[in-house]
């Protein structure tokens, strides 16, 4: 794909929306565990914000699975010219107005996404307990040519590649965070896990006790990972879908210096965005157990 400027820049997650089998099932875990509140319901969606009052999922009725991510854009942006730029890359654009000024798309292998212009706090409904986790961080995704659509998200959505594992895992990221969009290489296209920040060391301690009172194992984890050098414990939602919980991921603060923010676990002296290849890793911790199958080699 010819480089080129980019036709939208992602700059800020915003939010996921998921089909789920038992909405009600999964309202409760994410209240009861991750430590979301419900915004409002919308006919048969539940709108769920973290402690920070950003709207952080959506849940609709249908078989489980990630229906769209939501990136934000710069308020600068025309969406009018935005939506017309997505037509002639053959996107199949919608503007949208309700509830906030934005455009929504599939990508070439059709995941949705929306973009969206413009904040305002959306307080939930009730008090905020259980982990209380601070945002939605991340959202990993299967595809049969990770290079592809890194190229594709560069070229197109303005992302950066921050790292790649070998050739088959590619990190990417929308601001100064290490990545917000991941792809995996795997047959089809579809969910690889998805990722909430926890405040740090000790939230990270907390979390863990909170999945053993909920008796949900923990499948990876604690681990600090290698790209990225987060901190991260993975386990499963009620539908099955890989969470991972993290503090601690790398920062790039300037561009134009081209390194993370430096920080003593780091393998490199300056840590730049680069190519890992072998094993091990991480920079500590077990490897995955075989029920954490996606990140299976």
């Amino acid at each position: 794909m010819t480089t080129r400027a980019p036709i939208a820049r992602f700059t800020r997650l915003r939010h996921a929306t998921f089909a789920s089998p038992d909405p009600e099932r999964l309202l409760d875990y994410y209240r009861a565990v991750i430590g979301l509140g419900l915004v409002a319901r919308d006919g048969n969606r539940i709108f769920l914000a973290n402690d920070s009052e950003q709207l952080s999922l959506v849940i609709e009725p249908g078989e489980a699975a990630l229906t769209s991510i939501a990136f934000e854009i710069s308020p600068d942006v025309q969406i009018e010219a935005l939506g017309v730029a997505l037509k002639q890359a053959d996107l199949r654009p919608e503007l949208q107005s309700d509830p906030l000024p934005g455009v929504s798309f599939s990508d070439p292998e059709g995941t949705r996404f929306e973009l969206i212009q413009g904040w305002t706090p959306t307080p939930a409904q009730e008090r905020i307990g259980a982990l209380a986790v601070t945002k939605l961080g991340h959202v990993a995704l299967r595809t049969p040519d990770p290079h592809a659509a890194s190229e594709f998200y560069a070229n197109v959505m303005g992302l950066r590649v921050s790292d790649w594992i070998e050739d088959r895992f590619v990190f990417m990221r929308s601001g100064f965070e290490h990545h917000t969009l991941n792809f995996a290489r795997a047959p089809g296209r579809g969910l690889h896990h998805f990722a909430f920040e926890l405040r740090g060391p000790t939230h990270m301690h907390q979390a863990c006790d909170h999945l053993a009172r909920h008796k949900l194992p923990v499948l990876w984890g604690p681990v600090r990972h290698g790209p990225g050098h987060n901190t991260a414990i993975y386990h499963r939602n009620p539908d099955g879908h890989l969470v991972e919980l993290f503090c601690d991921l790398d920062r790039m603060t300037d561009e134009a210096l081209g390194y993370f923010e430096p920080r003593p676990w780091h393998r490199d002296r300056p840590q730049r965005p680069k190519v890992w290849v072998g094993l091990p890793r991480d920079v500590w911790g077990m490897p995955p157990s075989p029920e954490c199958t996606e990140f299976a080699r």
